[in-house]
């Protein structure tokens, strides 16, 4: 029977976007044997809601959940989803990643926990959370939690220990087969695949990536099978093994392998341990690294996630690795299989398995360079921020948010670096406040707010740094709509750059409580604030996105104090400088004001023009605020005649709203709180219930809540409306069809 998990209005918050739900990594190396794991892990997902696969780090614990939740993609209308766990280092960001991996947006000022539970309330869909074992107690509570609060969900989970959640059931996965190996194959030159054990299919098909006229043969099968027996036929060790093909034999691989256990467990010849058997076999091949090569190994520990040539070059570089090295270095680690090689739309990254990045902070740590590479690599990401900062005021800005997000994981290293590390405090502010541009302007003000706070409450002293951290929280708790928290923020900031002497500070503060004005319906008090904001960074020869937003929101000031002229010529005054400069999101919220003053002026086409323009450019950034905004305003706009015969579309007018509710959620408090913003929503709302039986009025609305945010922008740009479906055609009584939900973007 088909189940419709539809999400009900209210119920579910927008879905970023994505053309499918739950999209895992494609496999790039066949899979090899586990047929029996897989079926049993089929009935186990079927009878239970909580799965965690266990077993010895190299098992092939993550590649055997992928597999199987591929294979049950069909049962999740709503999708399976991977959130890779073992980069989050603190328990209190688990939910943030969890809500970054289902590329969802955290906006509001909720708990992550409650974000969750909201938004994936109605879906059925599975979560592989994979590799747990150093947040078992958090991932525990969090899955618990989770597992209790939505019956649509199950959760698939890898650790090396077991979550101990109430309903957890177990697969406790064992390496491969290893043998016995037939006595004979039964080709003269070749063994036939379904006659080796896994472990010694699994050592020919990799060998043949590097060596691809590798077989199994009579003459090379038993030098195959002892190597896999020595290897306990653990698939990482195995891989790694055949890696030396391309220069050594089968036989010399063993030798050297039997060398390398005597040598770790002090000459015994007993069978070892499963993690001591890995751990051999990664020290095998630190071995067969040169010096320059372990020691750079041991460098690329500190990398948190993937990097790139230049990261690497700075945070690796010196006092024993020369800087134009380095390249040479990462060729034959990638060669080696020790570092992977991955594309991205600017240009190569590479990423350490994060077991062999384990074994590499051993060996940091025994040289004594931890803390200094760790010191490296926070300076390199607080220039990757520094710099994003920058760039963010021109026409880079969406390279620039797409280069921080692939920062996001080291800067994310950095700040914990910085919040553990005695006397790292003020960096911690810097760093944090420095990422505004992120926080605010791609999603993340949740987790913004988190490590603000977390560094706020370390050290007071009134530096420049805090008081940035300052108005930037205050910033962020404002469009959050948490006035409780932004106002004294705020106010410490200014309080403080008095005292100091800090004009940038001042100028920040005060324009930043010249938002909180706006949003708390004073807007005579926030245009003077706004006023005064502009002639101090006028003072200080200040221009970038933050001087722009404060003339769009003067702008928008006067224009809800009815003051149409002044609000026009601050509107004008930031357009241009924005096309000057190439700058595109404080642009979006400048195309917003302007077609609220021409619908003012009843000129409905041009603020129609410009308020779609506004949601396709804050789409482009993924700033939700900005995209409702532009949304709300074009539903209002959808109940004005088009022409003398062409009446308002008043059911399109509630489809949009309903979609808008919904986006509205995972922003905060809907239009921030604030009279004013709701003003549009509150006439639009009038005019459709003054023409719509109250069948269709709801029936409107409800579709509009079940559009995901991709759909709900399209819709809004004019790409789904009600004419596109059966039913009527466009006018104030068309009701259109419920799309199907389509959770989660792909970005």
């Amino acid at each position: 029977m088909a189940v419709d998990w539809t999400a009900q209005p209210g119920e579910a918050a927008a879905w970023p976007r994505g053309t499918e739900p739950g999209r895992l990594p494609a496999e790039v190396t066949g899979f090899v044997g586990r047929q029996h794991e897989l079926t049993e892990l089929a009935r186990l997902l079927a009878a239970a809601r909580l799965v965690t696969v266990t077993g010895t780090g190299g098992v092939g614990k993550s590649r055997l959940a992928l597999r199987a939740a591929a294979r049950a993609a069909g049962a999740f209308p709503d999708g399976t989803w991977l959130v890779d766990v073992a980069p989050v280092q603190d328990p209190l960001l688990l939910g943030h990643a969890v809500l970054e991996a289902l590329r969802l947006t955290d906006g509001t000022a909720r708990p992550p926990l409650d974000v969750l539970t909201g938004q994936l309330a109605g879906r059925r869909l599975l979560l592989v959370l994979d590799g747990c074992e150093h947040l078992v107690e958090a991932c525990a509570e969090l899955v618990d939690a989770l597992l209790r609060a939505l019956p649509g969900l199950r959760v698939l989970a890898t650790s090396r220990a077991a979550l101990r959640a109430g309903g957890e059931h177990l697969l406790t996965l064992a390496p491969l087969p290893v043998g016995p190996l037939p006595a004979g194959p039964p080709a003269k030159d070749r063994a036939h695949p379904g006659t080796l054990p896994d472990a010694v299919r699994l050592f020919a098909e990799r060998a043949r990536e590097v060596l691809p006229s590798f077989e199994v043969t009579e003459a090379n099968t038993e030098a195959v099978g002892l190597l896999c027996r020595r290897l306990d036929g653990i698939p990482l060790a195995v891989e790694l093994a055949a890696v030396r093909l391309r220069a050594l034999s089968v036989e010399q691989i063993t030798a050297r392998l039997d060398d390398r256990f005597r040598l770790l467990t002090g000459g015994a010849r007993t069978a070892l341990p499963r993690h001591q058997t890995l751990r051999t076999t990664i020290g095998w091949s630190h071995e067969l690294c040169t010096v320059q090569e372990r020691l750079f190994w041991a460098r690329l520990s500190v990398f948190a996630g993937g990097f790139d040539l230049e990261a690497a070059e700075y945070v690796c570089a010196g006092e024993g690795i020369e800087a134009e090295d380095v390249l040479d270095l990462l060729t034959e680690l990638v060669a080696k299989s020790v570092v992977m090689r991955e594309d991205s739309a600017f240009g190569v990254r590479f990423r350490l398995l994060d077991t062999l990045r384990e074994y590499g902070g051993h060996w940091l740590r025994a040289a004594g360079e931890e803390h200094r590479l760790l010191r490296r690599h926070r300076d390199w990401y607080l220039g990757v921020a520094t710099w994003g900062e920058v760039e963010w005021f021109g026409s880079r800005q969406a390279e620039t948010a797409e280069r921080t997000e692939l920062a996001h994981t080291n800067l994310r290293a950095a700040l914990e670096f910085c919040l553990a590390e005695p006397g790292e405090e003020q960096i911690a502010l810097l760093l944090a406040g420095t990422l505004w541009f992120y926080w605010v302007g791609c999603g993340h003000l949740g987790e913004g707010r988190h490590w603000l706070d977390r560094a706020l409450a370390l050290d007071r002293s009134p530096t420049e740094a805090r008081a940035k951290a300052l108005w930037v929280t205050g910033y962020m708790a404002t469009l959050q709509g948490d006035l409780e928290a932004a106002r004294p923020a705020l106010e410490e900031c200014r309080r403080q750059a008095l005292d100091t002497g800090d004009d940038r500070a001042l100028a920040y503060a005060v324009h930043r409580q010249g938002c909180a004005a706006l949003i708390g319906d004073e807007p005579a008090r926030a245009a003077e604030l706004f006023e005064e904001a502009l002639w101090h960074y006028r003072s200080i020869g200040e221009l970038n996105s933050n001087v722009l937003m404060a003339m769009f929101e003067l702008g928008i000031a006067y224009l809800f104090q009815g003051d149409q002229e002044s609000g026009e010529l601050w509107m004008g005054q930031a357009r241009e400088l924005c096309e000057e400069h190439g700058e595109q999101w404080a642009y979006a919220y400048v195309l917003y004001a302007m077609a609220y003053s021409h619908w003012l002026d009843g000129a409905v086409r041009a603020a129609r023009a410009l308020a779609r323009e506004c949601v396709r450019l804050n789409h482009l950034f993924h700033d939700l605020l900005g995209i409702v905004l532009g949304i709300d305003l074009l539903a209002l706009l959808e109940t004005e005649p088009s022409g003398p015969d062409t009446p308002g579309n008043l059911c399109e007018a509630r489809v949009l709203q309903g979609a808008a509710h919904r986006i509205w959620r995972t922003v905060g408090t809907p239009f921030l709180g604030s009279r004013s913003f709701f003003g549009p929503h509150q006439e639009c709302a009038e005019r459709a219930r003054a023409g719509l039986t109250e069948q269709e009025y709801e029936d409107c609305y409800e579709a509009g809540a079940r559009l995901d945010l991709d759909a709900a922008v399209s819709r809004a740009l004019g790409g789904g409306g009600a004419a596109d479906g059966p039913g009527p055609g466009p006018g104030p009584h068309a009701v259109p069809p419920a799309p199907a939900p389509s959770p989660v973007r792909n970005s």
